[in-house]
């Protein structure tokens, strides 16, 4: 039974959409983090937790047989984390093998080269949870991403500083130094 479920108006980060994630010169999976607001939204983290009960309530045959060591993995507390925009937040991680379906809010495909999907986006997203125990990850409850689509701008993460530019000086080169 699938526990398929939509969130709807919550953040994006680390978005691997277009091209799989690549970890420690590894290629990895489509993925992204979907970060929902602990005080603007504990509907969505409700929905999130059932849906997570519900698919390990179907799997094992009762919440009685689940088991004690699993790892929630996929669903974690943001305020845990370093990141900025992490705070008061919940952070659902989801990836998947095959590209996820990306479209805007007119149901329309988006490419990279639209440049609509960012960090910090608003999007709705389309998640389903699996189930594995793996001797190297141990007991875990995962969430496979199924679609993304953009809702609306939201301020962007950035992986740098910021703009610097103002920092510099205009530089005049004498081509008879080089």
């Amino acid at each position: 039974m699938s526990t398929k479920i939509m969130l709807k108006n919550v953040r994006l980060s680390f978005p691997s959409l277009f091209k799989k994630a690549v970890f420690d010169g590894k290629e990895g999976k489509f993925e992204a983090t979907v970060l929902i607001d602990k005080e603007a939204q504990p509907e969505v983290i409700e929905k999130v937790e059932a849906a997570m009960q519900e698919f390990l309530i179907n799997k094992f045959g009762s919440e009685a047989k689940i088991p004690k060591s699993l790892k929630r993995t996929c669903f974690q507390d943001g305020d845990t984390k370093d990141y900025d925009g992490y705070e008061n937040q919940m952070a659902l991680k989801a990836g998947n093998n095959s590209r996820p379906t990306v479209i805007d809010r007119n149901k329309s495909p988006i490419t990279e080269d639209d440049n609509v999907i960012y960090a910090g986006c608003y999007v709705n997203a389309i998640v389903d949870f699996w189930y594995s125990d793996h001797a190297k990850g141990g007991k875990q409850l995962l969430a496979n991403l199924l679609g993304v689509q953009f809702v609306k701008d939201g301020e962007s993460f950035s992986a740098s500083g910021g703009d610097c530019t103002d920092e510099f000086d205009e530089v005049e080169v004498d081509d008879e130094e080089f």
